[in-house]
């Protein structure tokens, strides 16, 4: 009975309405993407446009292991691989988490691509797409999930879970940018829009 309540505790805090989250200033089809490296879950410098002389490149951010909606999207995204690579585009997946967490993410979900840190969101922040948790929601966070210490920062943000296609020449194709956290790209609507570039 305990451990019910404690996840029925668990699924609420995740459910916590979050202020509204202004995407008005993310980066949208036609835009430029911004070059970035990050480091990925092994420690290694990931550049954007280094990928992107390889072929198109698909980036998403996600919250957060600890996040239920984020794994299940990761776990989605794993089983298009295949897909993806047969249209020559690489899948990377961005998160404000520390590479110990994301390295534990990328494990728990056999994922095959790269997740790369976002520290401070600072990329998230380039694009437009990162947003800060009201005073009530980050208390509750950080109690239930210590997401100071997860995240390496006390400043209670975190990325829209959005996603981008980028294509060879650095501009954005598809743009997915939902401020409801529980709403996430679809993979086959990601490879269609994929193939009309290809």
């Amino acid at each position: 009975m305990r451990v019910k309540k404690m996840f029925l505790g668990f699924f609420l805090l995740l459910s916590v309405t979050l202020q509204a989250q202004d995407v008005s200033k993310a980066l949208k089809v036609g835009d430029k993407a911004v070059d970035f490296t990050l480091k990925n879950a092994k420690g290694e410098d990931v550049t954007l446009y280094s990928l992107l002389e390889k072929g198109n490149v698909v980036i998403t951010w996600y919250r957060g292991g600890w996040c239920p909606y984020c794994n299940v999207a990761l776990s989605q995204l794993q089983e298009k691989l295949p897909e993806f690579k047969s249209l020559n585009t690489n899948l990377v997946a961005l998160t404000p988490e520390l590479p110990d967490h994301s390295l534990s993410t990328q494990e728990k979900n056999k994922l095959e691509f790269e997740v790369l840190t976002d520290l401070n969101n600072e990329v998230a922040r380039l694009y437009g797409v990162v947003f800060k948790l009201d005073d009530k929601t980050a208390q509750r966070y950080e109690q239930a999930l210590h997401l100071s210490s997860r995240n390496g920062t006390n400043s209670s943000e975190l990325p829209v879970p959005a996603t981008y296609i980028i294509d060879k020449k650095g501009k954005i194709r598809y743009a997915f940018v939902n401020p409801n956290y529980k709403e996430r790209a679809n993979p086959e609507v990601i490879i269609q829009e994929l193939r009309k570039i290809h």
